[in-house]
């Protein structure tokens, strides 16, 4: 495969790594969304508290969706270490979210439902995801690395001059 068929090959990988991240992120979206009203409106928490609560949940909602669909195909031996990392990751997301909510709240006296809403569900989402995407894929979800082993095998099996090299199957019927 030439390098521009690599590259080309790396980012459709990679687009559909994104989508997928996006579809399940949608999901949490709208969990934390709802999660946060409720709270607020519902039962009348505080707005950092309900931010909170909400990005737990969405957390949860995340962590399954990711696991068993975005990168259901990475190594699951450790599992234990990979839940650490998630939630170590998803709670630095959750005070870049709620910490900018606290900012525009009480920092800057935004306070209408509204504003509440843009500024944890907008910037913080949108900056914590963007982090939480890195992290994720950097650290938490990685691939196996038995899996390139493999692929480099089998690549190495299909050229010609690999091949020319084997040995012939005797097959008596």
């Amino acid at each position: 495969m030439s390098e521009r068929g690599a590259l080309r090959t790396r980012l459709d990988l990679l687009a559909r790594e994104i989508a997928k991240f996006g579809a399940v992120g949608a999901i949490g979206f709208v969990v934390n969304l709802i999660v946060f009203n409720i709270c607020v409106h519902a039962f009348y928490l505080a707005v950092v508290r309900s931010g909170v609560i909400a990005t737990v949940v969405a957390i949860a909602t995340n962590y399954i969706g990711n696991r068993y669909w975005t990168y259901r195909h990475t190594d699951k031996n450790k599992r234990s270490r990979e839940l650490m990392l998630f939630l170590l990751f998803s709670g630095i997301g959750l005070v870049i979210e709620n910490g900018i909510l606290a900012l525009s709240h009480y920092g800057f006296g935004f306070t209408s439902t509204l504003a509440d809403n843009m500024a944890k569900n907008v910037v913080g989402l949108g900056i914590g995801t963007v982090f939480r995407f890195w992290s994720y894929r950097t650290w938490v979800f990685k691939a196996l690395p038995a899996r390139e082993a493999v692929a480099t095998a089998e690549s190495f099996l299909e050229s010609p001059e690999a091949q020319a090299q084997q040995v012939p199957v005797n097959r008596t019927t």
